[in-house]
């Protein structure tokens, strides 16, 4: 069992995090003043430094974890409990969208279109939301509706490109980003997003009948969006998982040769994986309008969120449970990296610094297993065949 856990994939990514979170560790330690200060008489008073260097990460570390999970400095356990309702607003998009993108890793494609597909999703969704009266719950069913099929749209048009000219994903997705961006862009100073007798270029706010309930009343931020998160994951693993379209995803994942030869449509598998990524990420483009900039919402919408999935879906190995725990640590890092700013003065870019080490080190299995002394996968079984084997010449 010991070997089984040492040689899966879960325990490389937690340790890219510990390994991370070591490294941020030394980044904070030196850009720190108080241990820059202390460093100039080291050898006169060793202890001083010492003391320093572990007041700046202690302090840091637990302003990030105080600003993100439960602050301990609140009178009471609802005002404590509320920096974990931000943790999980943050991570609500990057859960959808990190699904999306990881439902496109086991097709075999490289989704990184989100910032477009979540464009669209919002321009349409929004549009519904602000424009058309219907009434109170319908209207938020129909904006969203609306929002998923703009995402499905726009992802499908890239699949569609890759099954009938096979144009690259990565290619068509980047074009894709820049003409979402521009024609939303457009759409806000001239089009039908434009708010009336304003110059800025921002939509008018979300109408109520269309805005996300609270899950917690007025005094958390953390509203309905987060439910549609846990059910879109359900979704994502029972779509790869248990159903038959799933199946087909995961064969031409493995190796579209193969899965064509077997009698699966590549080309169809391509336009529908596309579509249901699109979709997904369309989802937290819809999230942000209904849910988190009701007062309305520029071209700047996506927050980067569409290249952080991607890092959300390398970390919880585009499994969907996997996915969403590492939006939650994702969306824990953005809430409480603001604090860690305000109240130790720590730079938020530390903290960026430290997501991109997760990354590197995901994508550097062998350096992880170096460091901790881990065994290469499948050494045990070879370990266990050469002795059954000697056993068997023995007899």
């Amino acid at each position: 069992m010991f070997r089984e856990i040492t040689t899966g994939s879960a325990i490389i990514s937690v340790l890219a995090v510990v390994l991370a979170l070591v490294v941020g560790a030394v980044m904070i330690a030196f850009t720190n003043k108080d241990v820059q200060a202390s460093a100039g008489y080291f050898f006169s008073r060793p202890g001083d430094l010492l003391a320093a260097i572990w007041n700046a990460v202690s302090g840091a570390y637990s302003a990030l974890f105080q600003g993100s999970i439960y602050n301990f400095r609140r009178p009471s356990f609802a005002a404590g409990i509320k920096p974990l309702t931000e943790t999980l607003t943050f991570a609500t998009p990057l859960i959808m969208a990190g699904l999306g993108v990881a439902l496109g890793f086991r097709v075999g494609m490289f989704n990184i279109g989100g910032r477009g597909q979540m464009l669209i999703a919002a321009a349409l969704g929004g549009w519904v939301g602000f424009a058309v009266d219907l009434p109170a719950g319908l209207h938020l069913i129909v904006a969203l509706v609306v929002g998923i099929l703009g995402g499905a749209l726009w992802g499908g048009l890239v699949g569609v490109l890759k099954a009938r000219t096979g144009a690259h994903e990565v290619i068509t997705t980047i074009m894709l980003n820049y003409v979402a961006f521009y024609l939303v862009s457009y759409l806000l100073r001239e089009g039908f997003l434009k708010t009336p007798g304003s110059n800025n270029p921002k939509s008018p706010a979300t109408k109520v009948t269309a805005v996300f309930p609270d899950l917690l009343g007025p005094n958390y931020i953390l509203h309905f969006g987060f439910i549609l998160a846990i059910l879109a994951t359900i979704f994502t693993w029972w779509l790869l998982s248990r159903s038959n379209l799933g199946f087909q995803f995961r064969a031409v994942g493995l190796n579209p040769n193969a899965a064509r030869v077997a009698g699966i449509s590549v080309k169809r598998m391509y336009v529908y994986a596309m579509m249901l990524s699109g979709g997904l990420i369309g989802l937290a483009g819809i999230n942000q309008v209904l849910g988190t900039t009701t007062s309305g919402f520029g071209a700047g919408l996506d927050s980067g969120i569409g290249f952080d999935a991607i890092t959300v879906a390398l970390l919880g190995r585009s499994k969907p449970w996997g996915v969403f725990w590492a939006g939650i640590l994702f969306g824990a890092f953005k809430a409480g990296g603001f604090s860690m700013q305000a109240a130790e003065g720590v730079p938020i870019d530390i903290v960026l610094v430290v997501q991109s080490l997760i990354v590197l080190f995901i994508a550097a299995p062998p350096l992880v297993r170096a460091i901790f002394r881990l065994p290469e996968p499948g050494a045990g079984r070879r370990t266990t065949q050469v002795n059954v084997t000697q056993e068997v010449a023995a007899k």
